[in-house]
């Protein structure tokens, strides 16, 4: 990559071009072999070389690092992560003395938004470092364990879902692995070991404990104020996020795991407008991201919300690790998570060979073996098409007759092209067993006629129904179904309705004024990434309209006349 995409990588800014920049930034001075930056820390910003050479240097794994490339006068030193001020993942040290201009994240993103041309090839630059860095697997923490041990699925799935650069040793294979566990001992339920970049070792982390270790969640959140709080990275999260902050306003997302909510799973979109090839959930997420941090909107995964108090403005939201924030208003963009069907010991295995997404992660543990899935919708047929191009055999399991009636026509064609996925109807697991180490081994499901049948298999993967992650409303009165889903304009019963002159409510706002719900959180919402992404962008006109009130009724007059 960095041959064929070099000049897209590492651009050359002309005396111009900096010139044009200058009044962004500040000169800065470095002398021979001082660091401009090293792994782990948070860079002061963005450097343009005006004189001399640095070298970025990857720390590929425990204490030895590489030369990535060196750079010279008319290159820029950063990635995605300078947008936001967020911990560097290589090492950047003068070998000539160095003279450059510094921009500050918050004077970058200005730079990105007032010179488009500039703006155009920086962004592209910032995009492409990060993907070298993510397939180098250079930069971020190297986790040392077996292959297909539970903790290691977990930690890459979370690691690989936020596109954050990350390596492999394991010690049945990696002689670096194993001198490492015998500097490092420990027992096999501590695995896997990870190593961050700023020399941190973890024993089997939390996802939100390594989240931390590297820098992800800001650590100086505790009484920060925004004009949106989005609860949801998801497509209509994320969507409301980039509309809402590229007009102006502040914002916060904040989601328990990663980016892209349950379409970020997805290997493959391809009924979204202007794809006709199809696009990736993460991709697709993953620009959105990107896009968003452009407009400086701060994300905050992962992170847990645990409450939401309603009965002061500005909105106060807790969270997991007991600090809070504010907001003037709030985005429920949640999502819903895949229910979890009545069979026996399910639970045991979730983790084991019981899977709630299709990732190239748990296909690899799927090479050559006979797996089964479960569910309908369309999520479901794009991971059995994803997954029979790794197992054996994909049994594809529905409860109805058919799939007409939840699926899209394209992918009922495809699965019934795919030779190895076989379509059972009328059919569901109602058994699992697995072996003395916990992992799954064995399914058994029943058709129509009762007659049970038993396979060899070690991965299930579920997809069916939905149930909304609103448990963290209990603390206001934001009315909901009685799934849990949150109800919006006409959907508001009258008996929840506070507004006591009885005004229409806006179709996406709840019967708490300022708190907003998008994407399949929402009761009677569409379940598409194209619809949801819809309503995010929808939902910031319906926040303008609510700020626009609450300080006209605050201020006594216009909001117009009070900004005068």
């Amino acid at each position: 990559m960095l041959e064929s995409r070099h000049e897209h990588m590492f651009p050359k800014f002309t005396p111009d071009e900096i010139d044009r920049m200058r009044r962004f930034g500040e000169i800065k001075h470095y002398a021979v072999d001082q660091h401009l930056f090293r792994t782990g820390e948070s860079p002061p910003g963005t450097f343009v070389i005006i004189a001399g050479r640095v070298s970025i240097e990857a720390r590929d794994r425990p204490g030895r690092a590489e030369k990535i490339v060196e750079l010279g006068a008319g290159d820029f030193v950063a990635e995605v992560a300078q947008l936001f001020g967020g911990p560097a993942l290589v090492d950047a040290r003068a070998t000539e003395p160095v003279e450059s201009l510094l921009f500050l994240p918050a004077r970058l993103r200005a730079l990105l938004i007032a010179d488009v041309q500039l703006g155009e090839r920086i962004m592209r630059a910032l995009i492409l470092r990060r993907v070298f860095l993510i397939e180098a697997g250079a930069g971020g923490p190297c986790l040392i364990g077996h292959d297909g041990h539970p903790g290691m699925v977990r930690l890459l799935e979370f690691l690989a879902r936020n596109a954050y650069p990350h390596q492999v040793l394991d010690p049945t294979k990696d002689p670096d692995a194993q001198a490492f566990l015998k500097h490092y001992p420990c027992k096999s339920e501590e695995l896997p070991l990870v190593v961050c970049p700023n020399g941190a070792i973890l024993k089997n982390p939390s996802e939100a404990d390594l989240g931390r270790a590297l820098g992800m969640v800001p650590p100086d959140l505790e009484g920060r104020r925004y004009d949106v709080a989005i609860v949801g990275a998801g497509p209509g999260g994320l969507a409301a996020a980039v509309y809402a902050a590229s007009e102006g306003l502040s914002v916060g997302v904040f989601d328990a795991r990663a980016f892209g909510g349950q379409a970020g799973a997805s290997s493959c979109i391809e009924n979204y407008l202007g794809f006709p090839t199809g696009i990736s959930g993460q991709a697709l997420a993953g620009r959105a991201y990107v896009q968003a941090q452009k407009f400086g909107v701060e994300m905050i995964i992962p992170e847990k919300i645990t409450n939401l108090r309603c009965e002061h403005r500005p909105f106060t939201i807790e969270l997991s690790d007991g600090r809070s924030v504010t907001a003037l208003s709030v985005v429920i963009a949640s999502g819903a998570r895949y229910r979890r069907p009545n069979i026996p010991n399910l639970e045991h295995f979730e983790g084991r060979g019981v899977w709630y997404w299709a990732s190239p992660i748990e296909a690899r543990l799927c090479r050559n073996e006979e797996v089964a899935l479960v569910g309908g919708g369309n999520s479901a047929g794009q991971a059995a098409v994803f997954l029979s191009r790794y197992a054996k055999k994909v049994w594809m399991l529905v409860r109805g007759p058919s799939l007409a009636a939840s699926m899209s026509q394209y992918l009922i064609d495809r699965i019934a092209a795919t030779e190895n996925i076989e379509l059972l109807t009328c059919t569901e697991i109602v058994g699992v067993s697995g072996n003395e180490q916990g992992q799954l081994e064995r399914v058994r499901w029943r058709d129509r006629t009762g007659a049970e049948v038993e396979k060899t298999i070690r991965n299930v993967f579920m997809f069916i129904g939905a149930e909304p992650a609103t448990e963290w409303l209990s603390g206001c009165n934001v009315s909901r179904d009685s799934k849990g889903f949150v109800r919006t304009g006409t959907n508001i019963p009258p008996d929840d309705l506070l507004s006591a002159d009885g005004a229409s409510v806006p179709s996406l706002e709840s019967n708490v004024a300022g708190v907003f719900a998008v994407g399949d959180v929402r009761l009677g919402s569409v379940k598409r990434v194209g619809a949801a992404i819809g309503e995010g962008a929808t939902v910031v006109q319906q926040i303008h309209a609510y700020l626009e009130t609450a300080r006209t009724n605050q201020s006594g007059e216009p909001a117009q006349a009070a900004a005068a």
